[in-house]
């Protein structure tokens, strides 16, 4: 493990009274993924979107991990990426301390049975042809299940997802409502016995209130089965209620990852102050009087040199134009890190701490 990530899964006396192990589950170094634009007569490649761009992180046994950003830093490609969904130009995902692809490490299939995905769009994750007792049941069948201890499976799920299984085991998507389809791909995620899950918007496509039942859903079953949880979401409210930890994204690039609390309360990146402020309140006092950010994000076919945040930033300076900020812990702080020069002791940035 690098020394930023040692330092980003020291144990904390927090997530130790939610119950979490300071032990890493899923390990990601330098992970990379950049889309080729083609183009011309000859079809050659002519840009490269640089989706995500060497991100390194942990997620520690049994916590959740939230994950936050614009639409466009690379939140939902880092997911698939986990999956191998998609697959990363360079860089390396292990789980439980073995290599995914690698020779002698973790199979794709082994990795599917412990690591599942829910998605954003819960009906177009459902297919329409199958019954929902069928859809639950399709992944332990490939994987070796008997048909009828599958099905058994599926009707367990749908109870404990808050479903009757007499009322829905044989309806099919269509018949259902929006947060009863998420109901039922959670289920479907859970099918396999699985160690993490991603759950990537899984809330985003939903009413307010049913949202906030597939919250409470989430909570209750990570505990039931002992789950681990990457939680993808835009929405700073929410990643606040659910998650332990959170790591703020920006054109591809982590900008900031800690304890949740710690960084709602005192955020060290500039783009994570800027995020935060934005979050709407219902206290009068702390009404947002002027935009907290300006302009769009760069384009990430040819985003700016050094810090990709400083075309945006308030504080930028010359040397952030040409560093590139190192993703490491702010001074006298180890289970955070920040990826900013006024963080980095001699950075030459006129607002660095001391070193």
């Amino acid at each position: 493990m690098t020394a930023t990530g040692a330092a980003m899964a020291a144990p904390r006396p927090d997530m130790e009274d939610r119950g979490a192990e300071a032990r890493p589950l899923l390990q990601v170094e330098n992970l990379t993924k950049h889309f080729p634009l083609k183009g011309g007569l000859l079809n050659r490649t002519r840009a490269v979107v640089q989706a995500v761009d060497g991100v390194s992180f942990d997620v520690l046994r049994g916590e959740t991990l939230g994950i936050v950003g614009e639409s466009g830093c690379g939140k939902s490609t880092t997911a698939r990426l986990l999956m191998h969904l998609i697959e990363p130009d360079s860089g390396r995902v292990a789980f439980d301390g073995r290599t995914v692809g690698a020779a002698g490490g973790l199979s794709y299939r082994d990795l599917h049975r412990q690591m599942q995905m829910v998605f954003q769009d819960p009906y177009a994750s459902l297919n329409p042809r199958l019954p929902i007792a069928t859809s639950i049941a399709f992944g332990p069948f490939v994987h070796g299940v008997p048909k009828a201890a599958a099905l058994k499976r599926a009707v367990e799920l749908l109870e404990a997802v808050g479903l009757d299984p007499m009322l829905f085991a044989n309806r099919y998507p269509h018949e259902l409502s929006g947060g009863q389809r998420q109901r039922v791909n959670i289920a479907r995620a859970l099918a396999l016995e699985p160690r993490i899950v991603i759950l990537d918007e899984a809330g985003s496509a939903l009413d307010k209130s049913v949202e906030a039942q597939v919250l409470n859903l989430l909570v209750d079953l990570k505990e039931k089965f002992d789950l681990t949880y990457v939680f993808i979401s835009h929405d700073l409210n929410v990643v606040r209620f659910i998650s332990d930890r959170v790591m703020v994204m920006y054109l591809g690039k982590v900008v900031e990852i800690g304890p949740v609390d710690r960084i709602y309360r005192d955020p060290k990146h500039p783009y994570t102050q800027a995020l935060l402020s934005a979050m709407p309140s219902m206290d009068p006092r702390r009404r947002t009087m002027r935009a907290p950010l300006t302009g769009d994000p760069p384009n990430p076919i040819n985003p700016p040199s050094g810090c990709r945040f400083r075309t945006r930033c308030p504080f930028a300076e010359d040397v952030c134009g040409t560093v590139v900020p190192p993703l490491q812990p702010p001074p006298g702080e180890d289970a955070r890190a920040t990826a900013c020069l006024m963080w980095v002791p001699g950075s030459g940035h006129s607002r660095a701490v001391p070193g």
